[in-house]
């Protein structure tokens, strides 16, 4: 009974056992298409972004132009106003300067309200009744005060005490005479005082302005063009004096004011060449006169001074240098005189030109530079006027020195 019932069991086992071979073999093929793996995945594409109004609908193949491609309206430009002709620059209105004879008058008038403590300070030494050492003392320290300088003042004094005696009893009119000529002896030279305008060749006269910083070298040479256009010259203006920042500016406006040439370079430049090219274009204009002004130099420094030596060569090389004008401010006193020595050993200095000769001056200087330097004034600048330069009258000088 046993052997049947184990038997019946195993019977029903293996039945169980081939019931689920059969149902799962059915499942394996009925896999979905997606799970079979040798079927190729489906790519969808994803929906077209939102557009708004016309663009709302499906976009559509269609071929597409470039930007170059496209005809695009050309717009008329609007039409312009016709353009008004600027007006030409107006050319600087050329003055017609002050003759000399004018200036002269003029000049001896202020120099005498300027310079007369001098001469009234003298006569009124001279006038004492008993001339003793003191005011022999008194009358020597006037004249050095006055930077006339020690050796005329001992000469002159010598004279005067001389011809006082003499002279014996003095009228105010005496003392005035006396004095005038002793001063005239001392101011007086041989070299002639005209600034030489006319060397008698074909080439213009070429003259040189020299000095120091601050003496108004550029100024004189622009007064200069004045006078010399008012003697009825021709002048060309050279401005080498490039250190200085606007001096061309400078010198160019003076000489348009007159009708005169400038010629210039640029800032910086070679001053011997642009003192050559302005001998060249005076020659080229048959100019009477070319001026050239120089930088100024501190006569301490011997680089500069060679320099202006290199000017002086190089113009030579076109015409005959007539003129060196050393240019000296009268408010210096004895510092001019040291100037004047370190100039006069660089260039052949034939002129003084004695600038703000004014009531801060002091007049004995004409007398100590000429001494000092053997060469004459030749002109006086008495003010900031452009025709406060004149020619130096020694005549004019004492008189305006010792008052009427």
């Amino acid at each position: 009974m046993e052997i049947v019932i184990l038997a019946v069991v195993i019977a029903v086992v293996l039945v169980g056992a081939v019931s689920g071979l059969v149902i799962g073999g059915r499942r394996k093929k009925q896999l979905p298409p997606a799970e079979r793996p040798s079927a190729a995945p489906t790519i969808t594409t994803p929906p077209a972004e939102p557009r708004v109004g016309d663009e709302a609908e499906t976009p559509r193949d269609e071929s597409r132009r470039t930007i170059e491609e496209v005809d695009l309206p050309t717009a008329e430009a609007p039409e312009a106003p016709p353009a008004e002709a600027e007006p030409a620059p107006a050319a600087p209105e050329v003055e017609v300067p002050e003759p000399t004879e004018g200036r002269l008058v003029r000049l001896r008038a202020r120099l005498a309200r300027s310079q007369n403590a001098l001469g009234k300070g003298l006569l009124t030494l001279l006038s004492r009744e008993h001339l003793d050492e003191d005011t022999w003392e008194e009358i020597e320290d006037t004249l050095l005060t006055a930077d006339v300088g020690v050796a005329p003042t001992q000469e002159l004094v010598e004279r005067l005490r001389e011809r006082v005696r003499v002279l014996g009893t003095r009228t105010p009119q005496d003392l005035r005479t006396l004095l005038r000529e002793e001063l005239l002896k001392l101011i007086a030279t041989d070299a002639p005082r005209a600034v030489k305008t006319d060397n008698g060749l074909e080439t213009p006269a070429v003259v040189m302005v020299v000095g120091v910083n601050g003496t108004g070298k550029t100024t004189t040479t622009g007064k200069l063009a004045r006078v010399l256009v008012a003697d009825g010259k021709s002048v060309v203006l050279g401005a080498a004096d490039t250190f200085r920042a606007a001096a061309a500016d400078q010198l160019q406006t003076w000489g348009e004011r007159v009708g005169a040439r400038t010629v210039r370079g640029p800032e910086g430049g070679d001053p011997a060449s642009i003192a050559f090219d302005a001998v060249k274009e005076g020659i080229a204009e048959h100019a009477d006169v070319v001026l050239i002004d120089t930088a100024g130099r501190l006569h301490t420094k011997a680089g500069l001074m060679d320099e202006l030596g290199k000017v002086k060569r190089v113009v030579e090389k076109q015409a005959p240098l007539d003129e060196v004008l050393l240019v000296l401010d009268a408010t210096t006193g004895q510092n001019g005189l040291v100037q004047a020595r370190v100039f006069a050993e660089v260039v052949n200095i034939t002129g003084i030109v004695l600038t703000k000769l004014d009531g801060t001056a002091k007049g004995g200087i004409v007398v100590a530079v000429q001494r000092e330097l053997g060469v004459p004034v030749k002109l006086i600048g008495l003010g900031e006027g452009p025709d406060d330069l004149a020619p130096f009258d020694p005549e004019a000088f004492v008189d305006a020195l010792i008052g009427d």
